[in-house]
């Protein structure tokens, strides 16, 4: 019924005004007693052998959305009621920006791809800090908050710009997350470099620690699947050396190397991060180089080109713990997490594994044990 639906509506509509008008209905049903107590029951049943506890928190399961679909923490309740284990917001800068001039996303639809060039369209950290303060949850759920850069701010004032918004939202935040890989942003991924990179996220600690007395805020970095792997090697060693709590692997590709030749050769040439299918082996790359480095002594979670309940199982086995995914969402609809957690479960059940947390990197730790 979906697949009809995108191809005879959804397909026809301008990406960005299509996202808002699936966004709209998805919250107007959060706000309908009857209807989302429905909803969740048919969308969102719970499977005990998934229950999952990572970054000290206890979930249904371990699949999420990934940051970019709710920049501004307004639907957490009706995408909690599809079935996502966790949602992440954002990205959040600390001024409200307007984000890059439309048109800014491109569906590849035969390649179940997407490419954006977004720019942080979002209301800004206060704003997004007051909704989440006031937030009276319907469906209690793990949230993440992702914060960047505001364009406007020089890159030698970046510490201080992802500082206001952490004092800002850590409080909100169930864990908080870096982002210095989004490539639709001037000069944002130059963080990404370890001498840039270690004061940034010793800052941002200092200030999720100062900011939030009760509780320590769990503290993520989000990379670039172009990192070189030396790169990868460097965020790895450097997140022990800092204590960081995770590394999301990865955001979106500013390479085109995974994609077929059915897409249309002018959208292929649209510049921005590409997602989706195409994405799929270079960041189930990235996450085994993560866990061979750092093992289990910090959370991984693995986003990009995750589409099946296989693709889930696969980044469990190299190291996720936790996994999130977006661009599948828009090909295939609200029955996506009720159909990723039925078959995660039977992927479980047929595994010589008792639970989900023995599967975590059980295959890379295979692959690294001498024969």
């Amino acid at each position: 019924m979906y697949s009809l639906l995108f191809n005879l509506f959804f397909k026809r509509l301008d990406p960005e005004q299509a996202h808002h008008l699936a966004f709209g209905w998805i919250r107007l049903a959060a706000r309908i007693p009857v209807l989302r107590t429905f909803a969740a029951a048919l969308l969102a049943p719970r499977h005990p052998a998934l229950r999952t506890e990572a970054l000290g928190r206890r979930m249904h399961g371990p699949f999420g959305l990934a940051a970019g679909f709710d920049k501004n923490a307004v639907g957490i309740d009706g995408l909690t009621m599809l079935g996502f284990d966790h949602v992440e917001i954002g990205t959040v800068t600390a001024r409200p920006q307007p984000g890059n001039p439309r048109q800014r996303l491109f569906r590849l639809v035969a390649d179940r791809a997407l490419i954006n060039r977004m720019g942080f369209n979002n209301e800004g950290s206060a704003a997004v800090a007051a909704r989440l303060a006031a937030r009276r949850a319907v469906f209690p759920t793990t949230v993440g908050v992702n914060i960047g850069k505001t364009k406007v701010v020089p890159e030698e004032e970046a510490v201080a710009d992802y500082v206001t918004s952490t004092e800002r939202l850590a409080g909100h935040a169930d864990y908080l997350v870096v982002n210095v890989s989004s490539p639709n942003t001037p000069g944002l991924r130059n963080l990404q470099a370890v001498d840039h990179l270690r004061p940034l996220l010793s800052a941002v600690r200092e200030a999720a620690d100062r900011s939030v007395t009760g509780r320590r805020v769990p503290l993520l970095v989000k990379i670039a699947p172009d990192l070189a792997d030396e790169d990868v090697d460097a965020v790895a060693d450097l997140a022990l050396e800092l204590g960081l709590d995770g590394i999301i692997a990865t955001n979106t590709t500013v390479a085109r190397d995974g994609l077929g030749l059915r897409s249309d050769a002018s959208l292929v040439k649209e510049t921005g991060g590409l997602s989706g299918a195409p994405l799929k082996e270079r960041s189930l790359e990235v996450l085994r180089r993560l866990y061979a480095r750092v093992g289990d002594r910090i959370t991984l979670v693995g986003v990009g080109g995750v589409e099946t309940a296989e693709d889930v199982w696969q980044r469990i086995l190299a190291g996720a713990t936790l996994v999130q995914g977006y661009s599948a969402f828009v090909y295939r609809g609200p029955f996506w997490c009720r159909t990723i957690h039925r078959d995660l479960a039977a992927l479980l059940q047929a595994s010589p594994y008792a639970t989900l947390a023995d599967a975590v990197g059980a295959e890379t730790r295979k692959a690294a044990t001498p024969r």
